[in-house]
């Protein structure tokens, strides 16, 4: 049942530092090309990089400290960007929902990666000009998150408060909180 790697999909925080190979990261990348999007436009963009790597230590330097605690042991690191422009019948358009449409590949991705037993956490604290220019992005393309992800760690060494966020109960509003019939 897809409910099930819905529920089971968190922010994680301990990693093992084993490297997630190109094939299992292409497949859960490949999960986030299947959304849908405005127009079919498919604004995201992907660009990943596997522990142990250059390009990990370029995209773990553009996070912010709290979040290179815990995602220098992700097995990858992946930036995720939206595609703000396209051309249609020879004409640009601003794709005003790109960032929504990325958001959407962005769940389908962490979803798939839980369905293959690896943990994700979608960062947005990292320094957007430093990622722009890691991945070589043009003038319209922006830096959505970025998402650690990797198999799980020893929590115990995780340092206090991250282990308290990790093992905490997970917390959902009410429905009737999100919701409202019209």
């Amino acid at each position: 049942m897809l409910l099930e790697p819905i529920t089971k999909r968190r922010a994680h925080f301990s990693f093992s530092g084993e490297p997630v190979g190109q094939e299992k990261l292409l497949q859960i990348i490949e999960a986030a090309t299947l959304a849908p999007s405005g127009m079919n436009n498919q604004p995201w963009r992907y660009f990943y990089a596997i522990h142990g790597s250059s390009g990990f230590e370029t995209l773990l330097d553009c996070l912010n400290e709290g979040n290179r605690r815990y995602a220098n042991k992700a097995g990858a690191l992946i930036l995720s960007a939206a595609q703000t422009k396209y051309f249609y019948q020879d004409k640009e358009f601003v794709n005003s929902h790109a960032w929504h449409d990325t958001g959407l590949a962005n769940s389908l991705l962490m979803i798939q990666a839980t369905a293959m037993g690896i943990k994700t956490h979608p960062m947005g604290g990292f320094d957007t000009e430093k990622a722009t220019k890691a991945a070589n992005l043009g003038p319209d393309t922006e830096p959505v998150v970025m998402i650690a992800a990797g198999y799980p760690g020893n929590e115990a060494e995780l340092p206090a408060d991250l282990l308290r966020k990790q093992t905490a109960q997970r917390y959902r509003k009410p429905l009737e909180e999100v919701v409202r019939q019209l």
